[in-house]
């Protein structure tokens, strides 16, 4: 039904002066069209209301045909047949007459694609050529694939945001005709895409700053004057000024005027954060317990926008307070920062209290990042109920300490950020104490984490994760602050075994230990885009050494949940060594 149509029957509803009896109808058609006719004919979508006229129906009637023939036009059907049956019945109580309106579809033949003439005219056909040749080859809509409506959209645009993708920003869909043959029940498709010309990058353009200084983004933009426009390149840059304290949003984009493609100003726009801020919340984690934390920050110390931030984190397992200040990036994008923190664990028996404070230099980016830091360890560790440790531990009873010069560097080279299922995850850490320098035994140390994610069919997942530790001292490491030694078991370690349970175990107690290592695979089906399930296998052991050390194993199985923030594990797991199941809760970001 045409909008003029449409018009005129509103306007009959507004004048009519008799209300007549509601009506039902019943429509009988090939599943995918009778979804489509019942959410948008008009007969259906107006069978609730109670004061159309009989002229008003009669009309809805007698259009319904030419309505059915245009919404099953969009699924391929071009000649449908149409039968209405008009009814009159009485309601059960006598007082009202019903009409009853059966409406019978013979879709006909559907109409198949018979030709796809995919071309390109603009820079691309001499500097690019190949890029016209991947849409031609990824067009989703190849000959003998059945006609729809939005099929055809959805594959037009679809290479249409290839070439908008990188060079071509001002790339357009010159001409586009699907050509159907209702007889042959045969659909032409023609497009053609105007590349325009290929665009290069200008200097940022950037609004929006009150309270911090442009510099900030300026420092951490990644981004080279004179390179190809990318999407990628400009969501790089957005996520890089919303990896800073100090901006809640950022917009970020060029003007795609073909006119000027050369050196096209890099338009930022951002929303700034509050000077301070106070946030608190509340939680579980089967690691260590229900929790409460409360934050403080103010970006904007010495009116230099310097960050000072301040964490307390209470569980029943651990305690956790930081004090930070650091200073703005940069122009390498490093920023640099004073931290102090103090951490009390009480697992599997260990009362482990850790002071730490120090210098860093670190520069986040969008796939690597950089930490160069001094940091001074001193740590007290004791049994929970006081009692003097037994002499086969790595860790002397007391107080240590350590000042270390450190240096840590993760790559993530994944498809997605938060929801990854190809690529890898790598983080590696080093560092080193030497005696007599506010260091009570000389050591070095080696930490590396990966992960892998392997995509399987259309949506799922496999998951290889490795974990290596170790510190090499000469001699014992009784002297090594407790909190740079090994521990395993728990959530992203040995599941079916509690947390930091793992490890040199006397008499009930577990005590920290000079090596570590892990291993993890994991496989996961979804059975939509954010709901699936896992099964998986934990291997691992932190050990002084490797002479005869037992590897605890853990299987399971879970539930995925896809939230805003990260995948959420809900993960039951049974610990062969110890035999024992445990449940496992944790937030799955991708570190």
């Amino acid at each position: 039904m045409n909008w003029t149509c449409r018009l005129a029957l509103a306007f009959m509803w507004c004048v009519a002066d008799a209300a007549h009896a509601a009506y039902k109808v019943d429509i009988d058609a090939p599943s995918p069209l009778q979804r489509l006719l019942k959410e948008h004919l008009d007969l259906v979508r107006y069978q609730e209301r109670a004061d159309l006229s009989p002229e008003q129906l009669k009309f809805m009637v007698d259009t319904v045909g030419d309505q059915v023939t245009q919404l099953a036009s969009t699924e391929g059907y071009f000649s449908p047949k149409t039968k209405v049956e008009l009814k009159h019945e009485t309601s059960a109580d006598g007082q009202q007459e019903i009409s009853r309106i059966q409406i019978t579809v013979e879709a006909g033949p559907i109409t198949n694609i018979h030709s796809a003439d995919i071309s390109a005219v603009g820079a691309i056909t001499q500097q690019e050529p190949q890029r016209v040749s991947d849409v031609q080859k990824n067009w989703s809509l190849p000959v003998g694939k059945p006609f729809r409506q939005e099929d055809w959209d959805k594959a037009k645009n679809a290479g249409l945001q290839t070439l908008q993708q990188r060079k071509y920003a001002a790339a357009k869909i010159a001409e586009s005709e699907a050509r159907i043959d209702p007889d042959d029940q045969q659909a032409d498709l023609a497009v053609r895409y105007d590349s325009g010309p290929a665009f290069t990058l200008g200097p940022l353009q950037i609004t929006g700053t009150k309270r911090y200084p442009e510099e900030i983004i300026r420092n951490v933009n990644p981004l080279n004057v004179g390179e190809e426009y990318d999407v990628n390149r400009l969501l790089a840059l957005q996520r890089q000024i919303q990896n800073t304290p100090y901006f809640s949003n950022a917009i970020v984009g060029i003007d795609d005027d073909p006119a000027h493609p050369d050196l096209t100003p890099v338009k930022v726009q951002v929303t700034e954060y509050p000077t301070q801020r106070v946030r608190a919340g509340v939680g579980y984690a089967t690691d260590t317990g229900a929790q409460v934390e409360g934050r403080y920050s103010h970006y904007n110390v010495f009116n230099k926008a310097w960050v000072f931030d301040s964490q307390l984190r209470l569980e029943q397992k651990r305690q956790y307070g930081l004090l930070s200040l650091g200073m703005p990036p940069d122009d390498k994008g490093f920023v640099n920062s004073f931290n102090t923190s103090y951490e009390r664990t009480t697992l599997e028996g260990v009362d482990l209290r850790s002071f730490q404070t120090g210098l860093k230099r670190t520069r986040t980016g969008d796939k690597y990042d950089t930490t160069y830091s001094l940091t001074y360890y001193r740590d007290q560790l004791q049994q929970e109920d006081g009692a003097t440790l037994p002499s086969n531990t790595v860790v002397s009873p007391g107080t240590h300490q350590a000042l270390v010069p450190g240096f840590a560097w993760a790559r993530r080279n994944v498809d997605d950020p938060i929801f990854p299922r190809q690529g890898n995850l790598l983080t590696l850490e080093a560092g080193f104490a030497v005696k007599g320098i506010m260091t009570d035994q000389t050591f070095g140390r080696l930490y590396g984490r990966f992960k892998q994610f392997i995509p399987v069919a259309k949506r799922d997942v496999v998951l290889l994760r490795a974990e290596l530790g170790g510190v090499f001292t000469q001699g014992s490491a009784s002297a090594v602050p407790a909190s740079l030694l090994f521990r395993a078991g728990g959530n992203e370690s040995v599941r079916g075994y509690s947390y930091q349970s793992i490890g040199n175990e006397q008499n009930g107690t577990v005590y920290p230990t000079k090596y570590l290592a892990v291993g993890s695979t994991e496989y996961q089906h979804w059975f939509t885009e954010s709901w699936g399930a896992a099964v998986f296998y934990d291997v691992g052991a932190a050990a002084d050494n490797w002479n005869n050390k037992t590897f605890y194993q853990g299987v399971g199985a879970g539930a995925r949940w896809r939230s805003p923030v990260g995948t959420l594990n809900l993960d039951l797991a049974y610990g062969i060594q110890k035999k024992q199941i445990r449940p496992h809760i944790s937030l799955g970001i991708a570190f």
